[in-house]
């Protein structure tokens, strides 16, 4: 079997413009031209229509996320605080391109979509505990899910962290992380997602003759302009992780 051509896969920018353009640079560095695109694009206090001109403006396959559905589907009332701050900035054209997007799809021999094939809420490899700590997924049920996709790879987002398990049949499913958002606090039910590293994160799959295998690229940035915008929206929690990984301790 021939190698073929790498693929880039982003997911969850958030609206953090300088850590999708040092993403988009260092995957321009390496030749890869294909980029998979796994959602939640511009929900967030940082720099949303920016970002959005920026998505628009390179070709990718992308899908969305469900803060992109929050941001077409629910009323500005409804909208959490994040999803209003980033509704107020987008053009018609940007709600427009967001309102087009697929919950899933594939490409090759690679199924997308942002959390499950069933919920774009649901993480498929970490499961949120009683005591509000995150682990990860029991096999059987990360398998469960997996039922029916006929792709030797399955690429998903929504947790923000990067993760890779090989399933028992050896199908490969990826999270690349998050490239504008590394944590996030949540309350349904409570818990915090937390990196600890502020550096933006992809993957890159690569297909050769023993199979498909990813490699995990964290990108450092200047993270300053995207924390300072946070904190001029009042949202220290965000201004924090962006700038360290890590949340605010309580």
């Amino acid at each position: 079997m021939k190698d073929r051509n790498p693929i880039a896969v982003i997911a969850d920018v958030h609206g953090n413009a300088d850590a999708l353009k040092a993403v988009l640079a260092d995957i321009d560095s390496t030749g890869i031209g294909t980029i998979l695109n796994l959602g939640d694009h511009l929900s967030g206090p940082l720099a949303p229509g920016e970002t959005a001109d920026i998505l628009l403006s390179r070709e990718m396959v992308s899908i969305r996320g469900n803060h992109d559905r929050y941001l077409i589907e629910q009323p500005l009332a409804a909208m959490g605080a994040s999803d209003r701050i980033a509704a107020a900035e987008l053009t018609a054209r940007h709600k427009a391109w967001l309102a087009d997007l697929p919950a899933s799809t594939t490409f090759d021999d690679i199924y997308l979509c942002h959390g499950t094939p069933a919920s774009d809420e649901t993480y498929w490899m970490e499961t949120v505990r009683t005591d509000e700590t995150v682990g990860r997924r029991d096999i059987a049920e990360i398998e469960a899910w997996a039922a029916g996709i006929d792709r030797p790879v399955i690429v998903c987002g929504h947790t923000h962290v990067p993760r890779a398990v090989r399933l028992s049949d050896g199908r490969l499913l990826v999270n690349p992380g998050s490239v504008g958002c590394p944590g996030y606090e949540d309350t349904a039910p409570p818990h915090r997602m937390e990196t600890g590293n502020p550096a933006a994160s992809y993957a890159i799959l690569s297909q050769t003759a023993s199979g498909w295998d990813v490699t995990f690229r964290l990108v450092a940035y200047d993270p300053s302009r995207m924390a300072a915008r946070a904190a001029g929206f009042g949202r220290p929690d965000w201004a924090s992780v962006v700038a360290t990984g890590w949340l605010p301790r309580r």
